[in-house]
This record gives structure tokens, C-alpha cells and sequence, in this order.
């Protein structure tokens, strides 16, 4: 290890290093490393690619890092997911990220108080042991999030028990107030009032003490500091007056506001408890798709083994009605398959053999046998439920404001609270008048609120999106998706099907089911593509193919074959001139099939002499829900923009079906990331959707890439948003969902920053009472919860047959006219 003298060492990191690949390379790392102040060793290993470094203060991992990444080389990061016991409000969130964030060796730290977790980013090799003893210290309870154990009923229900206890003591404290709105006057004697209040405060009341008492050893502040010190005060004041003045008649007592204060908090928790639960509801259905056992066929038996000792290439059973255990696919049978908690898709949908099927989903009426494709956490279940975790543990940028105010709320309400006890005492209103109105202004003071507005939101618009096959990655996107101006498609595979179809049938002197009974027989035995979508069109219309003869393949050309003693050709006009037919009767309509993009072929009868019998177009279908997604996006006032490399006609002809106003053509892959940016520099908020691995870079380079769950991982990984079953309908739905969340986030911050903005000054000039105090700060943050709770009601905007059915059906605009 190379040592820089003078220095103290003071801490030791073991730092991951990505990209070194000789020894020169070591050295530059060492030499990089040796450079930064307050380094006073390093020593780096190529076998392992780790650097053990020696910091001096004030020198930091921030430091380390920097140089580092100016040598060349990047720092190997990892994901540690944490659950935090013991939060309360936003405060507390801030306090938290703050001790974790100073941890050496941790890049990012995001804490979420709707879900209690904490994910933080740490350079490979930092022990997870550090990263809880700092949380540990900063006054909380922490555990890796995988070893977080299901809550039991007892411990569930006892927050409930806890609500019940502290109010049938306090409502005997509220009766007398009770009683005077009625007209009618009762006081319970003052030591009975004592004996109430004292359980609440200090026994049902503790864990406010407790976690306040951290807090202040932490050097912060939170919720539970500021109940402790209002109710204490108010208990306290009544402790004084009960023994000062209790000989002299029955003084004023404030044991009800500390002990229905704290009641009104403990409920107001309990709720907000309850709505957490709720809006994980999501993640806890997703979960729940995972089969516990697989059926699996080995060596012609079939045995029950645990879903985590199935290997790839293994057969696995699968009976009507189970659920299916793996990704794979079909190698036997045939069935139903419902896929709606994974894709969204309301109804069935058919699998057959080489059909692949997903993990989760559940077998109808047939029964499978399905090869393994993917196990653990590379099956598309658990790539779900890791997204969708991503996205509700991610902050919104929107948060950092929140963050900043949390980060001084509680000091500064305490100083609020210690300047209107002295100026209620100064204006000569009494010491009894000045705690009670600085008791008003610490209990109304609301940090919960703030904490959950955006969390809470954000995860239970991901949830509802999650639920009808719309995956968010991250808050950014979800935030930024809500601005979208324009969309930008991509054409194959994205609002086409992304494969051939015959779309246009034109027959010469004979019956068109006569021309398409003749094509398909002279391409029974051909497998080249365009052949496959004349016979699927002949089944489909349920045409018999004819058995040809003499079949014979013309390079480049065409096809030749014998069907019911006619020798036919199929083929280009190359070869129709070659041969002599006439192409005048349908040039015409050739020309036109041929400028909307079509690929045009011609059959002939040889005959005693050559005789066309008309012509066969090809073309790629628009996939049913295209028209749907380009009029729902225009509905919610965004442009759309048709991008491909495909030519012009193909391109023009698409865009002219849907109603797709500006349409780029003959792009190439590496320049749809440039079209993009245009349209970005032109005040645009861009969101590019498309399926291929070609589409990747324009996904990256639009403020929010939308990904076709049917394409390429390639796409998915480079975009925001993926939607999990080829609908491109879904893009409408994604930024509406988006719209809506981000519309709970910002009424759920004007609430949470009203009650505090509207509630303090009230209470410090003396208009709220403690009681409506408390209770305007623990129903605060409910009132948060549960507006966000309505997200869960949104259903999708269109829900159209072809869309439901998911069935491919030919256009009937503009296209259609082409299946004359």
C-alpha cells in the first residue's frame, strides 16, 4: 500500500472499481488515488478489481469517487434496500437520509415514508452492518427489506386496541365540554381527572416520549417531539394548577386536551397505518402470483417440487385452473390462458404450441406442457414487482421541495410555539392563556402530511397502473410523463403488427375467391413469409387450398406450379414481362397499391397463352388499438408524430389511417434520436414509443421512453415506461394515469402545506383550541392518504372490443379499401 506521510488514518473503505484491465491500469487508479488530500493509502487489486483506501478527514467518499471517475474508471454500484422502523412524519425521512448519506462509501440514499423502506446506492463491498448501525443511531430500527417479516394480526390489531383504551378514558374528560354545548354543567373532580389523563399520557402516550427522546439525541426533531412537548405542557400546567389552587375551589384543568390530543393522534396513525396497507395492495397482489409448487416432468414422471428447484429446459405440468408456474413455452397442448393481473388484458388469451406464456398467469381450460425459460428473478413476475418497487420507493423531483421544508419544520415550530408563549405573557394574557396557545401551535404543527403527500400518491397511481399493464419505472417519469406535449411512435411493431398480411385482392375476368384459392394452392409449400399470409387469409375466409404439382421455385422472380391441370406463375412484374402477360388492365391499380407502400404480386395462366388473372398486395397490419391511442392522445391535447425507417408510401398510407398529421420517414436507426431531440429543442416534452432494439436511443433521448412490452429488453431497459402487452392504446392511458397522479401529488401538498400555513398562525393567535388543534393535525395526514387512495378507482379510457379481445383485425380506413 502506498502511504502519503503526515496524515492520520482514520477509516479504511474497500471500494469496487469497473473498467481496469492490466496492470498500467492499476497504477493510474493508485497515482489518481495518491492525489487526492486526505488520502494516506492505497492499494488496488486487478484480480478482485477493488481498491482499499485510507481517509483522513475532512476528505471524503465524494472525493475518493471524483477521482476515481476523472482517471477513467467508474465505481461498481450496488442497491441495498432497508425497512426503517419507528418514522413518523417528513422529518423524520430527512433525519434519516442524512445519517445514511454520510456513511463512507454510500452514492444516494432515498427514504419513503408511505412505504417505510430506504433504498440506498453503495459502492460493492460496503457492509450492509454499516448502513443499519447508522440508523440505528439516528434513533430508528432498521433491517435488510428482504428479511422484514409479515406483520402479525396481534401486532396489527394492537394500534386499534391502543385507539379504544385511550378513548374510553379521555371521553369522560370531553363530557364536561360536551355537556356545556348542550347547555348543561358537570366537572369531574379534579384528581378523578388526573387519574384518567395520567395512563394516556404516559403509558398509551409513551411512544411519543420515546421517539422524541431520539430525536433529541440525534440532535432533530419530528412529530412525536412536538406531541410529547404540547401535551406534556398541557398536562403539566393541569398537574400545577390541580396542586397549587385545588384547595381553593375547582381551578382550570387542561387534562382533557393532553390526553384527547394524544388520542386523536393515536387514532389518526391507526387510519393512516390502515391506509399505507392499502396503497401496497399492488405489490401484495403481485406477489401473490407466485406459485409455491411446480408439476415437473422428468424422465417421463411427474413430481411436485418448491418453484425455486425448477431448472432451465425443465418440462413443467401445468392442469386446467392452476397457475403457471414459469416462464416458457408451449410444447404441448392447448389452452386459455388469463393474463390479466400481469398485463392488464380483460379477457383470455389462446396459447398453443411455441406460443411463450408467462409466469403468474392462470391456465384455463387445457392442459400444458411448457419448457422452462426463466426462473427466479429473471422471470417477467419478478421483473414486474422489481419495477413497480422501484417506482414506489423512487422520489419525485417535486419531493426535494418537501425535503427542504422538512428539513427545518420542527425547529422552526418550536421557536413559533416559544415566541407565542412569550408574546401571549408579554401582551399580559397569563401564563396559563400563553402554554395553552404554544401547546395549540406544537400540536397542530403537522410534518406527517408533508412526508406522505408525494409517497403516497406515487403508489398508488404505480399500483393502478401496474394492475391494467402500465409500468412505471421510477417517480422522474412518472412526473415528467404528466407534461408530455408530444408522442413520437415508431411504425413496425408499435401501431403495426410487424409482419406481412395480405391486405388487397384484385381479380381479372374470375371470382376473387377463385384468385385466392389459386394463390394459395401455387404457395402451400413455400414458408417465405409473404406466402404464409396467403394461406393464413385463405383460412381465415375458409378457402380450401388445392394440392399443386410441378412446383417449382424461380430465383429472385417467382413461383411456377400446376394447380387442377392450369400452369400458373406467381410472381414481380419482372417476371410477367418475361413471360409476356399483359399488366395494362390493373397497372393502375397496381400503381396505387405500390405508392401506399404495398408489395405488389401478379398471377398468370400460361395457358395457350399468357393471361393474367389478377394481382396479390402485401403490407404490414395497424394493430387494432393504433387508431385508439392516436385519437385518445389528441383527446388529452397531444401531438402525435409517426418516425420509421420504413419508406414513404408505407409510412404516409399508416399515418393517413390514424389520423397522424406529421409523418418522418427513411429515418435511420442511429438518426431517430436526433428527430427526437429536434422536436426537444423546439420546446417539445417528448415521449417516444417504440418495441426494437433500433428504438433504444430514441427511447433514451426523449424526455420519457415508452416501451411495447412485446419487444426487445433492450427497449424496455432504455425506457421510462413499458406497457406490458402490445396495445399501443395503452400510451393514451399511461399519461393520463400520470396526469392523475401527479394532480394527487400537488393537492396533496396544497392540503398538507394549508393546514400548517392556515393551522399555525390560527393556533398562535389563540383561535384553535388544543383539542381541534390535535385534531386537525392526526386527521391531516388520513386526509392525505386517502385522497390518494381514489388513484385506485381509475379504470382506462377506452375499453373497445378489438382492444378487450386483443384480437388482430384489418383496418377499414384507407388500408382497408386496399382488400378490394
Amino acid at each position: 500500500m502506498s502511504r502519503n506521510s503526515g496524515a492520520p488514518v482514520s477509516q479504511e473503505l474497500s471500494i469496487g472499481i469497473e473498467g481496469m484491465t492490466c496492470a498500467s491500469c492499476v497504477a493510474r487508479v493508485e497515482k489518481a488515488l495518491a492525489r487526492v488530500p486526505g488520502v494516506t493509502g492505497a492499494s488496488v487489486n486487478l484480480a478482485t478489481e477493488t481498491a482499499r483506501v485510507a481517509l483522513a478527514p475532512p476528505t471524503s467518499f465524494a472525493d475518493v469517487k471524483a477521482a476515481i471517475e476523472k482517471a477513467g474508471y467508474a465505481i461498481e454500484e450496488e442497491e441495498v434496500d432497508l425497512a426503517i422502523e419507528g418514522m413518523t412524519c417528513a422529518s423524520c425521512v430527512a433525519r434519516v437520509e442524512k445519517a445514511l448519506k454520510k456513511v463512507p462509501g454510500v452514492i444516494a440514499a432515498e427514504v419513503n415514508l408511505a412505504t417505510e423502506t430506504a433504498r440506498v446506492t453503495v459502492n460493492r463491498g460496503l457492509a450492509a452492518e454499516t448502513l443499519l448501525q447508522a440508523v440505528e443511531k439516528a434513533g430508528y430500527h432498521a433491517r435488510r427489506a428482504h428479511e422484514q417479516n409479515q406483520v402479525p394480526a396481534a401486532q396489527k390489531s394492537h394500534g386499534g386496541l391502543a385507539v379504544v383504551v385511550a378513548a374510553a378514558l379521555s371521553l369522560p374528560l370531553m363530557a364536561p365540554m360536551l355537556l356545556e354545548l348542550g347547555g348543561g354543567h358537570y366537572m369531574l373532580p379534579g384528581w378523578l381527572q388526573w387519574l384518567l389523563a395520567t395512563p394516556v399520557q404516559f403509558w398509551l402516550g409513551a411512544r411519543f416520549y420515546r421517539a422524541g427522546w431520539k430525536a433529541v439525541k440525534a440532535g432533530a426533531g419530528n412529530m412525536d417531539l412536538l406531541v410529547a412537548l404540547g401535551t406534556s405542557a398541557a398536562y403539566g400546567l393541569s398537574v400545577y394548577q390541580l396542586l397549587a389552587h385545588g384547595d381553593h375551589g375547582m381551578p382550570h384543568l387542561y387534562f382533557e386536551a393532553s390526553a384527547v390530543v394524544i388520542t386523536l393522534v393515536l387514532l389518526g396513525k391507526w387510519l393512516e397505518a390502515r391506509a399505507k396497507r392499502q396503497t401496497a395492495t399492488a405489490i401484495r397482489a403481485l406477489q401473490a402470483l407466485r406459485p409455491a409448487v411446480a408439476r415437473v416432468r422428468r424422465d417421463g414422471v411427474d413430481t411436485d417440487i418448491p418453484v425455486g428447484q425448477v431448472k432451465l429446459g425443465d418440462l413443467v405440468v401445468v392442469r386446467p385452473g392452476e397457475r403457471i408456474p414459469v416462464d416458457g413455452e408451449v410444447v404441448e397442448g392447448a389452452s386459455h390462458v388469463d393474463e390479466s393481473l400481469l398485463t392488464g388484458e380483460s379477457l383470455p388469451v389462446a396459447r398453443h404450441v411455441n406460443d411463450r406464456i408467462t409466469g403468474g398467469a392462470i391456465n384455463g381450460d387445457g392442459l400444458l406442457l411448457v419448457r422452462t425459460g426463466a426462473i427466479g428473478a429473471e422471470t417477467a413476475l419478478a421483473r414486474i414487482i422489481r419495477l413497480v418497487e422501484s417506482a414506489q420507493a423512487a422520489k419525485a423531483p417535486i419531493q426535494r421541495l418537501v425535503d427542504k421544508v422538512s428539513a427545518v419544520f420542527v425547529p422552526v415550530v418550536l421557536l413559533i410555539a416559544l415566541a407565542t408563549f412569550a408574546g401571549w405573557w408579554l401582551a399580559g394574557a397569563g401564563g396559563e392563556t400563553a402554554i395553552i396557545n404554544a401547546v395549540a401551535v406544537l400540536v397542530i404543527a403537522c410534518p406527517c402530511a408533508l412526508g406522505l403527500a408525494t409517497p403516497a400518491a406515487i403508489m398508488a397511481g404505480t399500483g393502478v397502473g401496474a394492475r391494467h399493464g402500465i409500468l412505471i419505472k421510477d417517480a422522474e417519469a412518472l412526473e415528467v410523463a404528466h407534461g408530455v406535449t408530444t408522442v413520437v411512435f415508431d411504425k413496425t411493431g408499435t401501431l403495426t403488427v410487424g409482419k406481412p398480411a395480405l391486405v388487397a385482392l384484385a381479380p381479372l375476368d374470375i371470382a376473387q375467391r377463385d384468385l385466392l384459392q389459386l394463390a394459395a394452392a401455387i404457395q402451400s409449400g413455400s414458408e417465405h413469409p409473404l406466402a404464409r399470409a396467403v394461406i393464413e387469409r385463405a383460412q381465415k375466409e375458409g378457402v380450401a387450398v388445392l394440392p399443386a404439382a410441378e412446383l417449382q421455385a424461380l430465383p429472385g422472380r417467382g413461383l411456377a406450379a400446376t394447380v387442377n391441370g392450369m400452369a400458373l406463375r406467381l410472381g414481380s412484374s419482372r417476371l410477367m414481362q418475361e413471360l409476356g402477360v399483359d399488366l395494362a388492365p390493373l397497372q393502375a391499380r397496381a400503381s396505387e397499391l405500390e405508392h401506399a407502400g404495398r408489395t405488389v404480386s401478379w398471377l398468370a395462366s400460361m395457358g395457350p397463352s399468357a393471361r393474367l388473372l389478377g394481382l396479390l398486395a402485401f403490407g404490414d397490419q395497424i394493430k387494432p388499438g393504433a387508431k385508439e391511442a392516436v385519437a385518445g392522445l389528441h383527446a388529452l391535447g397531444v401531438d402525435t408524430v409517426l418516425l420509421t425507417g420504413d419508406n414513404r408510401g408505407s409510412a404516409a398510407a399508416v399515418g393517413q389511417a390514424l389520423g397522424i398529421r406529421q409523418v418522418v420517414a427513411e429515418v435511420l436507426p442511429e438518426d431517430k434520436a436526433g428527430k427526437v431531440g429536434a422536436l426537444k429543442r423546439a420546446g417539445q416534452v417528448v415521449a417516444m414509443v417504440g418495441d426494437g432494439v433500433n428504438d433504444a436511443p430514441a427511447l433514451a433521448a426523449a424526455d420519457v421512453g415508452i416501451a411495447m412490452g412485446t419487444g426487445t429488453d433492450v427497449a424496455m431497459h432504455a425506457a421510462g415506461v413499458t406497457l406490458m402487452r402490445g396495445d399501443p392504446a395503452l400510451v393514451a392511458d399511461a399519461i393520463d394515469i400520470s396526469r392523475r397522479t401527479y394532480g394527487k401529488i400537488r393537492q396533496n401538498l396544497f392540503w398538507a402545506f394549508f393546514y400548517n400555513l392556515v393551522g399555525i398562525p390560527l393556533a398562535a393567535m389563540g383561535m384553535l383550541n388544543p383539542v381541534v388543534a390535535g385534531a386537525a393535525m392526526a386527521f391531516s395526514s388520513v386526509s392525505v392518504i386517502s385522497n390518494a387512495l381514489l388513484l385506485r378507482r381509475w379504470k382506462p379510457a377506452g375499453q373497445g372490443a378489438a382492444r378487450s379481445q386483443g384480437e388482430l383485425q384489418f383496418s377499414q380506413t384507407n388500408l382497408g379499401k386496399d382488400a378490394a
